[in-house]
């Protein structure tokens, strides 16, 4: 797949990378001339000076680290946020401090994961009712929380 930079002001900063072999997602960084700090409660939208081009079918999924949602409370927003096979344009991670103290971004930070997906497409066929099921129309809860 293809990835172009953005800048060159971030030539220095690595592409999206798996960390283990066994990784899914890839991490991607924060291409930003100065620290961003976001305050408890706040949002804060991060470029990664990268853009990339996915054959249709694929999407591109930004999600949160999890050292980054545990340790701090800092989350991706609109998670996981999807980047279309027909977007072009430059990658940013919308980031929200759920923590009770500020976090400060750096620039090269590991800010998100990006996972590489399939998607189907489908054309909606109208009816006048649906199929029952064991469940039917129960949700939120429905099941219980309980394991017995």
């Amino acid at each position: 797949m293809n990835i172009s930079r953005t800048s060159q002001d971030f030539l220095d900063l690595p592409l999206p990378t798996y960390s283990t072999s066994g990784s899914a997602g890839m991490d991607v960084h924060a291409a930003i001339t100065e620290s961003v700090q976001i305050p408890a409660g706040g949002v804060a939208m991060i470029p990664t000076a990268l853009s990339m081009a996915l054959p249709a079918g694929l999407e591109c999924q930004v999600r949160s680290r999890s050292g980054l949602a545990a340790k701090h409370g800092v989350f991706t927003l609109n998670s996981p946020g999807t980047i279309d096979s027909d977007y072009r344009g430059e990658i940013k991670v919308i980031l929200a401090n759920f923590g009770t103290l500020p976090f400060t971004i750096h620039r090269g930070d590991r800010i998100a994961q990006l996972v590489v997906a399939r998607y189907e497409t489908v054309t909606w066929n109208e009816v006048s009712t649906l199929d029952e099921t064991e469940r039917g129309a129960g949700g939120f809860g429905s099941t219980g929380i309980s394991h017995t």
